[in-house]
């Protein structure tokens, strides 16, 4: 008799458990659907996806709790020094200031080791690929048919960027002396529309929304040996447990791919979607 009082105590023990660790996935689906809001993180200046409370995300955050029946609240934070942090920060556990987190993440990398080393959150739901890409003043540099023809010619990027490091680190540093940094990509765009540069290295989303389409304002495809030709997917990141929240922004997001309304967020800022 106490064998099997012993035997029925562990299993009620061990679904105990197995009860105590599911609760939570429905519960935070549960608690986000009785607030009636959706708190969306986005980077704070990362423009033409969100910058000063406008933007692609931004769009694209008010579209994905419309679908589920949600009052958007949007939570613009600072990029940290590596997307862990802002992970940390803004999905998982909250900012040491007092902040979030949030019940999702928008512009997060979909890549298998960012998702390796970040075991607390669940990434998801890629939506666009980025790339980088030269654009020229076709007055300035007339033919453009590889980096060569860069040479002696004022080129401008972003400090602390994909492009700065990968047009700095070029050739052991051969463009060094006329590449000029700028605090935004889209300050060097400007500039470059302006006539002061001859030429801007940025992500294909930032040239798109500043030239949308200029011809006199070609773009190029440039190959890196550091840099994958084909781009890098950003999706959406939410708590590692809380599936019931993924599987219905999953499905929301697919029904705006599909009915285009993703595309059409895209292009409102003047940027063409390329899904992954």
């Amino acid at each position: 008799m106490l064998s099997y009082r012993a035997g029925a105590m562990r299993a009620l023990l061990a679904a105990a458990c197995l009860l105590g660790a599911s609760l939570p996935v429905r519960a935070d689906w549960d608690k986000i659907r009785q607030s009636g809001s959706l708190k969306v993180a986005v980077y704070k200046e990362l423009a033409p996806f969100s910058n000063n409370g406008e933007g692609i995300d931004v769009d694209l955050a008010q579209a994905l709790s419309k679908k589920l029946g949600l009052r958007m609240v949007l939570l613009p934070f600072p990029a940290d020094e590596e997307v862990a942090d802002d992970l940390r920060h803004m999905v998982w556990k909250g900012h040491y200031l007092g902040y979030g987190p949030a019940d999702v993440m928008l512009h997060v990398p979909v890549d298998k080791h960012l998702m390796s080393r970040n075991e607390q959150v669940r990434i998801f739901a890629p939506y666009h690929v980025e790339t980088v890409r030269l654009v020229r003043n076709a007055g300035r540099i007339p033919a453009f048919d590889s980096i060569d023809a860069l040479a002696g010619r004022k080129v401008g990027v972003e400090k602390v960027s994909i492009s700065g490091m990968l047009l700095l680190g070029e050739g052991n540093g051969r463009f060094r002396d006329t590449v000029r940094i700028y605090p935004s990509a889209i300050e060097a765009l400007h500039k470059l529309k302006e006539g002061e540069l001859d030429a801007v290295l940025a992500k294909r989303s930032e040239i798109e929304s500043v030239f949308r389409g200029d011809s006199a304002f070609p773009l190029h495809d440039v190959a890196f040996p550091r840099m994958p030709r084909s781009g890098w997917a950003v999706g959406m990141a939410v708590k590692k447990d809380d599936t019931d929240t993924a599987r219905l922004l999953q499905k929301a997001m697919n029904e705006l791919s599909e009915s285009g309304e993703l595309a059409r967020i895209f292009a409102r800022h003047g940027v063409q979607v390329v899904k992954p």
